[in-house]
C-alpha cells in the first residue's frame, strides 16, 4: 500500500502508547472491530516493538510505527515488519532512508520549510504536528495554499469535537488521536469509540 492509500481507510488513525505488549493484540482486535483498521505504535515505550509484532497477528490491522526519529529506530520498526513510518519531524538523514526502502511514511511537519524539505525527498503527504499547538486549522490552511499538492493528516491535540472540521479541510485526508484509547478503558468501551471515530464524515 501507499500512504494515501492508508491514509484512505478511515478518517482517524489510533496514536498509541503501548506499556504492556500483553494488551496490544486485544487493544488491536478492539479498534479493527470499531472500524479503525490503520494502527500507530509510538516507540514511546519498551513495549512498543513487541507490540507492534503482537498488533500485526489480528486480522485486517495495517500496523505502523510512530515516533521514529532516527535510523537507528527505523532499522529496528523494519525488523518488526512495520508496514508504514511515522515522524514527528523530517530530517534529511532519516527521510532519505525511509524513501529509499520505499516503505509508506508520514513525516511531521510544522512549517514551510519543514514542507520544502518533503518536496525535495518526493513526499506529498505529511502529519501536521503538532496540530493544535502549531497555530490549529487557520495554520494548516495557510500553509496548504502555496503546497496545493500536498494532502496531511494533523495529529495533536485533536478531539471528537474539533476532529470534524479539521476532516472537512479538503487537503486533510485523516486525523490522528489518541481519543480512542484513553487510560483505563475497556476493550468494549474502545470498540464503541473506534466505531465512532470510523463514522467521522471526510
Amino acid at each position: 500500500m501507499k500512504i494515501e492509500d492508508i491514509m484512505a481507510v478511515a478518517p482517524v488513525i489510533p496514536v498509541l502508547v503501548i506499556e504492556d505488549a500483553a494488551t496490544a493484540r486485544p487493544l488491536a482486535e478492539a479498534l479493527v472491530k470499531g472500524g479503525l483498521r490503520v494502527l500507530e505504535v509510538t516507540l514511546r515505550t519498551a513495549a512498543a516493538i513487541e507490540a507492534i509484532r503482537e498488533m500485526k497477528k489480528v486480522p485486517g490491522a495495517i500496523v505502523g510505527a510512530g515516533t521514529v526519529v532516527n535510523t537507528d529506530q527505523f532499522e529496528q520498526v523494519m525488523q518488526a515488519d512495520a508496514e508504514f513510518i511515522v515522524s514527528p519531524g523530517l530530517t534529511e538523514r532519516l527521510g532519505e532512508a525511509i524513501v529509499g526502502s520505499g516503505v509508506p511514511f508520514l513525516p511531521g511537519t510544522a512549517t514551510a520549510g519543514d514542507i520544502m524539505r518533503g518536496l525535495d525527498l518526493g513526499l506529498r503527504h505529511f502529519k501536521f504536528f503538532p496540530a493544535e499547538t502549531s497555530g490549529g486549522l487557520k495554520a494548516l490552511k495557510a500553509l496548504a495554499a502555496p503546497f496545493y499538492e500536498a494532502r496531511f493528516c494533523p495529529t495533536g491535540g485533536i478531539t471528537p469535537a474539533t476532529a470534524p472540521e479539521w476532516l472537512a479541510f479538503d487537503p486533510v485526508l485523516c486525523v490522528g488521536g489518541s481519543w480512542v484509547t484513553p487510560k483505563g478503558a475497556s476493550m468494549a468501551e474502545v470498540e464503541a469509540l473506534a466505531r465512532d471515530a470510523a463514522g467521522l464524515a471526510r
